[in-house]
C-alpha cells in the first residue's frame, strides 16, 4: 500500500476563511450603471438608493432589490373610440415619461405594473376628448388633444414619481369605408373647384374677345367715318372747283352731275367684282331722275328741320 497524505486541519481552516471573505468581498460590492439606480433592502425593509458608480453593502443583510431605468422611455397605446359624429377610429399615443430622480422610492413601491397604469390614463383621457369632435376636428386638432392626455396624466403620476414628457398621437386610421367616403367628398371638391377655375377662364377668354371685338369695331367705325368725311371733303371740294370754273350753273345741276358720275362708277365697280356672277338691276334715264328727285327732296326736308330746329333754340332763348 502506498503512502498516504495527510492535510493538516488548520490548512482547510484557512482555506474556508479564504473562500469565504472572498465571497463577502464580491457579494458586498455594487457596481450601479450610468442613468439607472439601485434599490436596496435591508432585512426586506428599504434602506436606500445606489446612484451610478461603485457602492458597498453588507452581504447578506443589504439585498439589490431592483435596478431603476432612468432614461426616458416610451409607451405606445392603441384605442379605438367613437367621435361627435359617431365614427369609430382607431388612435395610436405614445407616450414618453420617466422616473424622477427625487422620487425613485415612491416610483418603485407605488405602481405594481406603471406601463399598464399610465396606458389606462391614456385610455381614459383619450376616450373623453375624441368624443367632443368630428372626425375632421381630430385630425385638426391632435396636438390640442395630445396636450390634454399630457397634462391630465401629468398631474396623475406626478405622485408616485413618473414625468410625463410628452404625448403625442402619431396615428389616426378610421374606418376603411369612412376614409373611402372622405376620399370621395374631397375628390368631390377637387373637381369642383377645378370646373370653376376652368369655367373662371372661359369667362376671361370671351370677356377678352368680347372686348377684342369691340375694339376692333369701334376702330373700324371711326375708319369708316373719317372715309366718309374725307369722301364728302372731296366732294365739297370737287362742287366748289366745278363751280368757280362754269358760270350760271345751279346747285341742282351740280348735284344731278355728281349723283350721275357715282352712279357710273358704282355700276363700273360691280361689273370689275364680279367674276363669273352676273348680276341685274333695273336702269333707266327715268330712274336716274327719280333718284335725283328723291335726293332734292330729302335735301330740302333737311334743311326745313335744321331751319326750324335753330328757330326754335333762338325762340327758347
Amino acid at each position: 500500500m502506498g503512502d498516504q497524505v495527510t492535510l493538516p486541519l488548520g490548512l482547510f481552516s484557512n482555506i474556508f476563511w479564504i473562500v469565504l471573505g472572498i465571497v463577502l468581498i464580491v457579494k458586498a460590492i455594487i457596481i450601479v450603471r450610468e442613468q439607472t439606480a439601485v434599490i436596496v433592502e435591508r432585512l426586506g425593509k428599504f434602506n436606500r438608493v445606489a446612484n451610478s458608480g461603485f457602492g458597498l453593502i453588507i452581504p447578506f443583510i443589504d439585498r439589490k432589490t431592483a435596478t431603476v431605468n432612468l432614461r426616458v422611455q416610451q409607451l405606445d397605446v392603441e384605442i379605438e373610440t367613437k367621435t361627435k359624429d359617431d365614427v369609430f377610429v382607431h388612435l395610436q399615443v405614445s407616450v414618453q415619461y420617466k422616473i424622477s430622480r427625487d422620487k425613485i422610492k415612491e416610483a418603485y413601491y407605488s405602481l405594481d405594473n406603471p406601463r399598464n397604469q399610465i396606458a389606462s390614463y391614456v385610455f381614459d383621457d383619450v376616450r373623453a376628448e375624441v368624443p367632443k369632435l368630428e372626425l375632421d376636428d381630430v385630425f385638426a386638432k391632435k396636438e390640442d388633444i395630445a396636450i390634454a392626455v399630457q397634462q391630465n396624466i401629468a398631474e396623475s403620476m406626478q405622485e408616485y414619481g413618473y414625468v410625463i414628457i410628452k404625448a403625442l398621437i402619431t396615428d389616426i386610421n378610421p374606418d376603411a369605408k369612412v376614409k373611402e367616403s372622405m376620399n370621395r367628398i374631397n375628390a368631390a371638391k377637387r373637381e369642383k373647384e377645378a370646373a370653376l377655375e376652368e369655367g373662371e377662364a372661359k369667362k376671361i377668354k370671351i370677356i377678352k374677345e368680347a372686348e377684342a371685338e369691340a375694339e376692333s369695331k369701334r376702330l373700324a367705325g371711326e375708319g369708316i367715318a373719317q372715309q366718309r368725311l374725307e369722301i364728302v371733303r372731296g366732294f365739297k371740294e370737287s362742287v366748289e372747283d366745278f363751280k368757280r370754273s362754269m358760270d350760271n350753273v345751279t346747285h341742282e345741276e351740280i348735284m344731278q352731275f355728281v349723283l350721275m358720275t357715282q352712279y357710273f362708277d358704282t355700276i363700273k365697280d360691280i361689273g370689275s367684282n364680279s367674276k363669273n356672277s352676273a348680276i341685274l338691276m333695273p336702269h333707266s334715264p327715268g330712274g336716274m331722275k327719280d333718284f335725283q328727285d328723291q335726293v332734292i327732296q330729302g335735301t330740302f326736308i333737311g334743311n326745313q328741320m335744321k331751319d326750324f330746329s335753330t328757330a326754335r333754340k333762338s325762340g327758347e332763348k
